[in-house]
C-alpha cells in the first residue's frame, strides 16, 4: 500500500463513504441500493493534518473543529493537485480557521 508522506499542516482530501435517501450536489460515485430508497456516494472531505503520531498516524482536523485519526495507508487520503489547491482553497482556510481556535483554546 502506498503511504502518504504528510508534515503538520498540509492540506489533505478525504473521499469518505456515505449513504442517505438523498445524495447532497458534492455527491460523487452515487450507486442505489437494490430498493432505491437510499444511496451510497463519496463526498471529498477537505481537512488539515493536525499531528503526527509516533505510529505515522495522522490526526486530521475538519472544519467545524473535529478529528479524525486515520492511517497514513489509507487509500481514500490524498493531497490535492496544484489547481486543485487554488479551486478549493477556500474550503481549506476555513478548516485553518478552526485549526487555529483550537489552538488558542489549549
Amino acid at each position: 500500500m502506498k503511504v502518504l508522506k504528510c508534515s503538520v499542516g498540509d492540506w489533505i482530501i478525504y473521499r469518505k463513504q456515505k449513504r442517505s435517501p438523498s445524495p447532497g450536489p458534492r455527491a460523487k460515485s452515487i450507486h442505489a441500493d437494490q430498493s432505491g430508497e437510499e444511496y451510497t456516494y463519496i463526498v471529498e472531505k477537505y481537512w488539515i493534518v493536525q499531528e503526527i503520531g509516533p505510529d505515522g498516524t495522522l490526526t486530521l482536523i475538519t472544519r467545524q473543529g473535529k478529528q479524525h485519526v486515520i492511517p497514513p495507508d489509507d487509500p481514500r487520503l490524498r493531497k490535492p493537485g496544484p489547481i486543485e489547491r487554488w479551486l478549493v482553497a477556500s474550503r481549506f482556510r476555513e478548516v485553518e480557521k478552526a485549526r487555529q481556535a483550537a489552538f488558542e483554546e489549549s
